[in-house]
């Protein structure tokens, strides 16, 4: 680049770990860092629209960054696109896939960086929900052991389920669907799944995941796992109609995206038995929660906790700042979305 103006980096939240933070700062060889100075989404518009990321080929951002930028979307896609941003590496969700892939701009996500923490939680809400440990937990930290120690304490849970011989049901077999898959088995799971496209034997697990048809998947399992991307094609992708296929009594797991199922269709199904319990890492509005989920004692419920650890949190940054080095490097991205698949580089 020598003689040549340097491009720009615009920075949106904050890298948080000390091995990621040196990794982003050696960027400065490349390109110059800049960061917005706004504090909310209209100032960060208004910013922008003014010039003040101009010469910014890629972007790096966090999702925390939302409550300065908003959602990526719309009219901040397109004045990102006139200041001259090629290239948005993303470390969360909030960004509007079409808009950028309609300005031309490639986005990335952290594929692999949250395979293993994402598949851990997930098991960890099948485990629960299966074994009805929500229940107790909630009686044992009111002083009433598992339920039923006084007459006006909440009856005991009724007896969970071992998950030996249980049929797992994995809606989604990306990085994180195989993750799950090759976990469940290893308690002695039977593992289905149903995909855009059926997977090589190779990427099936050693004890044989099988691919079946989506309503199959539904009427067949005793877990239903949902681990797709949320789009115009999965959005309530469980509803009614789908939890009325499900076995009488089935358990739902969700660490995908809240949208992916029709939270009030579940409260019904909770409400009648068709479904006996769930574990959900995220929700269709969160932070708001269903009321319906909240009240419910069958229901395990965690605050999208699938990548909170020290090592995949890091993991996510590292890979983040290498799809930016990649972009300036090479002038494309190491884990361009999915969605964009037909969007190619000028």
């Amino acid at each position: 680049m020598s003689g040549a103006k340097k491009p720009k980096i615009l920075l949106l939240g904050e890298i948080e770990h000390a091995q990621a933070r040196k990794e982003f700062d050696s960027l400065s060889t490349l390109a110059d860092i800049i960061t917005p100075q706004s504090s909310s989404p209209t100032d960060f518009l208004a910013e922008c629209r003014r010039g003040a990321f101009d010469g910014a080929k890629a972007v790096y951002r966090t999702f925390q960054s939302v409550a300065i930028t908003g959602r990526i979307e719309g009219e901040v896609v397109e004045a990102l696109a006139k200041a001259g941003v090629r290239f948005i590496a993303h470390n969360g969700a909030g960004i509007d896939i079409p808009t950028c892939t309609t300005h031309n701009i490639p986005v990335s996500n952290t594929p692999t960086a949250v395979d293993a923490a994402t598949a851990d939680t997930a098991l960890f809400l099948l485990l629960g929900a299966l074994r009805n440990f929500n229940s107790p937990l909630l009686s044992l930290r009111s002083n009433n052991w598992r339920g039923g120690s006084t007459p006006t304490a909440p009856p005991p849970p009724p007896l969970g389920h071992d998950p030996q011989g249980k049929v797992l049901g994995i809606i989604g077999m990306g990085g994180i669907g195989r993750n799950l898959a090759g976990k469940a088995m290893a308690l002695g799971m039977r593992v289905v799944y149903y995909n855009r496209r059926r997977l090589g034997a190779g990427k099936e697990g050693e004890g044989g995941a099988r691919y079946v048809g989506f309503e199959e998947l539904l009427r067949g399992s005793d877990v239903v796992s949902l681990n797709c991307p949320l789009n115009e094609g999965t959005w309530h992708l469980l509803g009614e109609k789908e939890f009325r296929m499900m076995k009488k009594g089935a358990v739902v797991v969700n660490t995908a995206r809240g949208a992916v199922m029709d939270e009030e269709a579940l409260v019904r199904a909770l409400a009648t038995g068709q479904i006996s319990s769930c574990g959900l890492d995220v929700y269709e509005n969160e932070p708001a929660v269903h009321p319906g989920l909240m009240d419910n004692p069958k229901v395990m419920l965690l605050p999208h906790m699938g990548t909170w650890t020290e090592e995949t949190q890091t993991g996510m940054e590292l890979w983040t700042i290498g799809n930016v080095r990649e972009a300036l490097e090479v002038g494309r991205l190491r884990s361009q979305v999915g969605e964009q698949g037909g969007l190619g580089y000028d």
